[in-house]
C-alpha cells in the first residue's frame, strides 16, 4: 500500500480550467463579460454563421465559475499580446488602406472578384459611396430596389438622398420601403451583388466629384460678382446645367433656407470668433442682413447680445474681408455636412 500511495500522485492529471471549452464557447464568455461591463461590442461585421454560432453558445452556457472565467480572460489577453500585426478585414478594408498606392483599374478588378465570392457582403462597398454615386441608382432602378438601398443606409443619409429625388419618385420609393418588411436576406444580398457589379462596370473617373459639384464648389468660394457673372453665362449656354449648379451652390445667403435652426449653435462653435464678428458685421450692412438675424435669433440671447456689441465695435468691413469671412462660415458648414454631423435642407424642386 505504501508503494501505491507513493505512485498515485504522479498519475494524477490536472486538467486546465478551459480544456473542456471550445473556441466558440470561450468567445461567448468574453462577449458576455464585455457586455456585463458595459462595453460596446459590435459583432455585426462577423459572417452570419459565426454570429449565429456565438448566439447559440450564449444561449446554451449557464454558469461559469470564477476560476474558469479568469483562465479564459488570461488566455484571451495572452493571445492579444502575441499579436504583432493586424490587417484590415475584407477587400474594402485593404483597398482603403492602400488608397493612393493602387490604380483604380486594379481596385475595381479586386472589388469585382470580391463581389463574386459566396460570403462577400456587397453592401460593404455600396453603403459608403457618396451621394452622387447612389442618387443615379435611386433614380434609375425600380422603386423596390431603391427602397432596399435606402433601407441599408444610415437614417440621416437615407433622408438626404430621399429629399434629392423628385416629389413623385420620392413618394413611390417611400411607399416601396413599406413593402420590404418580409424580404429575405438572400434576396437583399443578390440585389447588392447586382448593384456592386453595375457600379464596378463603370469606368474610373479622374475626378471624385461630378462636374456640377466641382463647378458649384468653385463658385461657392468665388466673389459674388464673379459667381453671378459665371452663372449668367452658363444659363445662356446650358440652362439645365446652370440650374443644377445653382442648386449645388451654398453661399452665406443660403443659410436661412438650408441650415436647420437647431444646427446654428454647432456651426458657430466651429468658426473663429473674430472671423464670425467680421462676417456678421459685413453682412448686417447689406442685403444679407436677414441671414444675420436668422443666426442671432437661433442662439442664446446672451451670446446674441454679445455679438451685436462686437459687431458695433467692429464697424465698417471692407468687401474683400467680408467675403473672406462669410466664405469661412460657409466652409465650416460644408465641413460639418461632409462629416455627417449636420444635414442641409435641400432646395425645393
Amino acid at each position: 500500500m505504501t508503494e501505491i500511495a507513493r505512485i498515485t500522485p504522479a498519475l494524477r492529471v490536472v486538467a486546465h480550467p478551459t480544456a473542456h471549452l471550445t473556441g466558440t464557447q470561450k468567445a461567448a464568455i468574453i462577449v458576455r463579460l464585455l457586455l456585463a461591463e458595459g462595453a460596446a461590442v459590435d459583432i455585426r461585421k462577423l459572417p452570419d454563421h459565426m454570429q449565429a454560432a456565438l448566439a447559440e453558445q450564449m444561449g446554451q452556457l449557464r454558469l461559469i465559475d470564477r476560476t474558469t472565467l479568469t483562465a479564459v480572460v488570461e488566455e484571451f489577453v495572452t493571445e492579444l499580446e502575441q499579436v504583432g500585426l493586424s490587417f484590415p478585414e475584407g477587400i474594402e478594408g485593404a483597398l482603403g488602406m492602400m488608397d493612393g498606392h493602387i490604380s483604380p483599374s486594379a481596385a475595381n478588378r479586386l472589388r469585382r472578384l470580391a463581389s463574386a465570392g459566396a460570403r462577400a457582403d456587397p453592401w460593404d462597398r455600396i453603403v459608403p459611396l457618396p451621394p452622387e454615386r447612389l442618387l443615379p441608382l435611386l433614380e434609375e432602378e425600380s422603386p423596390e430596389v431603391a427602397a432596399v438601398i435606402l433601407s441599408k443606409l444610415p437614417v440621416t443619409r437615407a433622408a438626404d438622398l430621399l429629399s434629392r429625388l423628385p416629389g413623385d419618385r420620392a413618394r413611390r420609393v417611400a411607399y416601396a420601403v413599406s413593402l420590404t418588411g418580409n424580404i429575405d436576406p438572400e434576396t437583399v444580398r443578390r440585389i447588392g451583388v447586382a448593384l456592386a457589379a453595375q457600379l464596378g462596370s463603370q469606368p474610373p473617373s479622374a475626378f471624385e466629384a461630378g462636374p456640377v459639384e466641382r463647378v458649384g464648389a468653385i463658385l461657392n468660394v468665388s466673389p459674388a460678382a464673379t459667381r453671378e457673372s459665371v452663372l449668367q453665362g452658363l444659363e445662356e449656354t446650358d440652362t439645365a446645367f446652370a440650374e443644377q449648379v445653382r442648386r449645388a451652390i451654398f453661399t452665406f445667403g443660403s443659410i436661412p433656407a438650408r441650415l436647420a435652426p437647431r444646427d446654428v449653435a454647432r456651426v458657430l462653435r466651429g468658426v473663429d470668433p473674430a472671423v464670425l464678428v467680421t462676417a456678421l458685421a459685413y453682412a448686417a450692412a447689406g442685403p444679407l442682413a436677414p441671414v444675420v438675424e436668422f443666426l442671432l435669433s437661433n442662439m442664446s440671447p446672451r451670446l446674441a447680445q454679445s455679438l451685436r456689441e462686437s459687431m458695433a465695435e467692429r464697424g465698417t468691413v471692407r468687401e474683400k474681408q467680408g467675403e473672406e469671412a462669410t466664405a469661412a462660415v460657409v466652409g465650416v458648414i460644408r465641413q460639418l455636412e461632409a462629416a455627417g454631423e449636420i444635414v442641409l435642407i435641400q432646395p425645393d424642386e
